[in-house]
């Protein structure tokens, strides 16, 4: 099983305010399509609730939901109380990636227990007073590569840089 994270950053590390996105970058929003589409993505349930009802699930992806309400339905999603029951239920997954798609609590555990192997991060060129933050991690165990740069125009509020973070074999 290969384990990415996918995430677009402002230059505090924030990447949301009020459980909503802060920027409209669609360029970065195809990068994230295009990388998700055919996947698996897990999310945790607030993450899950700020997407506008009119896109959730998100379409033509297995929309995976941890929580630790045990009540907790979605429709069309699979729904894990635990990181670890979610792991393991996809232990053997060859076909599909799965992408951890947020929010601030999801990234931070996956990152402390080191189960990611890729990173997508957009690193937006412009602060956001973001209320909720990507956990810091030692770049020094990834090698990084530049996938995609934007400049800011009519579409974009700012310019963006798209990295690749791949984890040195440990």
């Amino acid at each position: 099983m290969n384990l990415s994270l996918i995430v677009a950053i402002d230059l505090k590390k924030g990447i949301g305010k009020n459980n909503d996105l802060m920027w409209h970058l669609p360029e970065d929003l195809l990068f994230f399509k295009e990388k998700t589409i055919g996947q698996i993505v897990i999310m945790g349930r607030k993450n899950y609730d700020s997407i506008p009802h009119k896109y959730r699930p998100l379409k033509n992806r297995e929309n995976v939901i941890l929580t630790k309400n045990k009540n907790f339905r979605a429709k069309e999603c699979k729904v894990f109380h635990s990181f670890e029951e979610c792991i393991s239920f996809y232990k053997n997954e060859k076909k599909r990636k799965i992408f951890i798609i947020g929010g601030g609590e999801i990234y931070n555990i996956a990152l402390k227990k080191n189960y990611v192997d890729t990173m997508y991060i957009t690193h937006v060129n412009k602060e956001y007073n973001a209320d909720t933050f990507f956990p810091s991690f030692d770049i020094k165990k990834w090698e990084v590569e530049t996938i995609k740069k934007h400049e800011k125009d009519k579409r974009h509020e700012a310019s963006f840089t798209v990295l690749k973070y791949t984890r040195k074999l440990r």
